[in-house]
């Protein structure tokens, strides 16, 4: 895989079983680069090995005044510094090649997640780890990967240049050959605390990451209550906890750096004295010591290889526990579906709690807990949080369906939605059915004045379509992300679509030209909202009234307010005993509450806008 083929068409199954397993796993899917780097990685050291020989062939041909044998060490000298700039040249390039094929495996893994769980991702995980994940982890996962083949040869080099040693000069050889091995594994032992604290390094980050998403996430809420100040303190506080233990572990670091200066310095001494004692007896020539200890001098550049292949494995291994804990995550119904042909349609019907959504009709769900009515949108969706009986469209269950087809037929915009940043024509270029276009869905959301606030927010886009949004929408009101969010999922046009409190954020005068025109524009095809609004709920078809995750009762809004306390104490928010009083009053009554629930409503529409803006 080469990086101009990337994205990967499939980028495979992890084993998500823990994070060492999940390293192997991705080493094994790159096998072929890995063996590339590895053989670019041989003749790059190789060649650097190979020039001590050169050095002590040519120093003992001066000795001996041989002018061949000086030749052909000047020969072999420019043959390895060939080999060395083409080694290593090619070997930086294959090694990047790997780390960047692989972080970008590991982000399409993750991004095939997030799409496979949907909303339900973010509750099972927190949304600071996946940032964590998708962004620092990858690039030390891929660091790992790319350092494997370089220590590879490295390591091969060096037990290469002791055979060789042992075979040159036996004497010095056999100093070289039991010193190496304590140079390589002196550092052992240093390993696991050192481990530990980068551990403890990447759970600090990953908490102050966590903080840091939350309280940008959260900033306008924040300045709105006075509480920026609080949360930039607990920031602060994380941030300097970060670097702490960023210190105590690079202390470490340093300390196995020493040992890996101190030991080959020992080593070199312990052959520059052993070899003196052996020329002074004649036991050995001038070019074979110069040779051997240049040898010991070079084998200090592969060596470093071993150090560094231990902190990225240090540092790698809780990166790729985090990304295999979020890649094991699965949904509630994981099935790969078994049901081919074209999309089902019909009846939306939840056995779990008996509602029934017939098909091409608008449907408003009341439910009086609004985690109840979050968790009863994803279900219908296809994805709940917990396993259950699936959701069943057209009498098919949602599960039998492959994951693409089922959110196909039924989409899903739930209470938060996100607005990438880009172009508003980007925002809607969305996988539709072609039946809805953009200018049609952005009137029935009644966007007209956020349209005018994007044009006036990028004066040099001259058409309104191609002005810029903001990452998440931030520049734009509560209300007005809502309406976008709305607009898209109208242009998708899908065959059910549920919308989980659609205009929360929009003032009453707008909700009710926001209700007529989603009831126009969704004709003959099944909508289903889960809202209290009674402007939503009055221009329904139905209205179902799940209390305690059942179905309770079904007819239009007024219906309802006259014979349903419990549906009449959700949508007008009174208090039980106020019910009951209601309910006690003739029919002229109801149409009084009907009124005082209108003015009601606005006030609270009005707050939560004051609130939000």
């Amino acid at each position: 895989m080469q990086i101009l083929d990337l994205p990967y068409p499939d980028p495979g199954v992890p084993d998500a079983r823990s994070g060492p397993r999940f390293l192997w796993w991705l080493f094994r899917n790159q096998l072929g680069g890995q063996l590339k780097a590895l053989a670019w990685g041989l003749l790059h050291f190789a060649s650097v090995a190979m020039l001590p020989f050169c050095v002590g062939l040519a120093v003992q041909a001066v000795v001996d005044r041989d002018g061949g044998r000086l030749a052909l060490a000047g020969a072999l000298m420019v043959l390895a510094c060939a080999g060395n700039a083409l080694g290593d040249t090619f070997l930086h390039r294959a090694a990047v090649t790997n780390w960047i094929t692989a972080a970008t495996r590991v982000q399409q893994l993750l991004a095939r997640k997030a799409a496979a769980l949907g909303a339900a991702m973010t509750r099972r995980v927190a949304a600071g780890e996946v940032v964590a994940v998708s962004t620092g982890d990858v690039e030390k996962i891929g660091w790992f990967v790319e350092a494997v083949s370089r220590f590879t040869a490295a390591a091969v080099t060096v037990v290469l240049v002791c055979i060789g040693l042992l075979v040159y000069q036996p004497a010095l050889g056999a100093v070289v050959a039991v010193g190496l091995p304590v140079l390589a594994l002196a550092v052992l032992p240093l390993l696991p605390r050192a481990t530990r604290r980068a551990d403890i390094q990447r759970e600090k980050a990953g908490r102050a990451t966590e903080l840091a998403s939350d309280t940008v996430a959260g900033l306008r809420v924040l300045r709105g209550i006075g509480g920026e100040e609080l949360f930039l303190d607990r920031y602060r506080r994380a941030s300097q906890e970060v670097r702490h233990a960023a210190v105590r572990s690079a202390r470490m670091w340093s300390l196995i750096s020493a040992v890996q200066v101190l030991l080959p310095g020992l080593l070199m001494f312990a052959v520059v004295w052993h070899g003196v004692q052996l020329a002074r007896d004649g036991r050995i020539g001038i070019g074979e010591l110069v040779a051997v200890y240049s040898s010991v001098l070079i084998l200090t550049y592969p060596l470093r290889h071993f150090e560094e292949i231990a902190m990225a494995y240090s540092f790698s291994r809780p990166s790729a526990g985090r990304a295999a804990r979020v890649l094991s995550l699965k949904r509630a119904t994981d099935t790969a579906g078994s049901r081919d042909g074209g999309l089902p349609s019909g009846d939306l019907y939840d056995p779990a709690t008996g509602l029934l959504a017939p098909a091409g009709r608008l449907t408003a769900v009341v439910c009086g807990d609004p985690d109840a009515a979050g968790r009863l949108a994803e279900r219908l969706g296809g994805h709940p949080a917990e396993a259950g009986t699936s959701v069943q469209l057209g009498g098919v269950p949602l599960d039998e369906l492959p994951q693409h087809c089922a959110r196909t037929a039924v989409l899903v915009q739930d209470k938060d939605p996100v607005l990438l940043s880009g172009s508003l024509r980007e925002l809607l270029d969305v996988p539709a059915s072609g039946a809805v276009g953009a200018a049609e869905a952005l009137a029935a959301a009644r966007c007209e004045d956020v349209l005018t606030a994007l044009a006036q927010g990028s004066p040099e886009a001259g058409d309104p379509m191609e002005a810029r949004i903001t990452e998440r929408g931030r520049s734009l009101s509560g209300g007005q992300r809502q309406r976008l969010a709305l607009a898209r999922s109208l242009v998708t046009d899908p065959e059910v679509l549920v919308l989980d409190e659609p205009t929360s954020a929009v003032d009453s005068h707008t909700e009710a030209r926001i209700a007529e025109g989603v009831r126009h524009l969704r004709t003959g095809r099944t909508t289903v909202v889960l809202t209290s609004s009674p402007l939503l709920l009055d221009r329904a078809d139905q209205v179902a009234l799940v209390d305690g995750g059942e179905l309770v009762a079904v007819g239009t809004h007024r219906e309802l307010l006259h014979r349903e306390p419990r549906y009449r104490s959700v949508v007008t928010r009174e208090t039980v005993g106020e019910t009951a009083a209601a309910g006690a009053l003739d029919g002229r009554r109801v149409i009084g509450t009907e009124q005082v629930l209108h003015r009601d409503d606005e006030l609270d529409r009005s707050k939560e806008i004051e609130e939000t803006a």
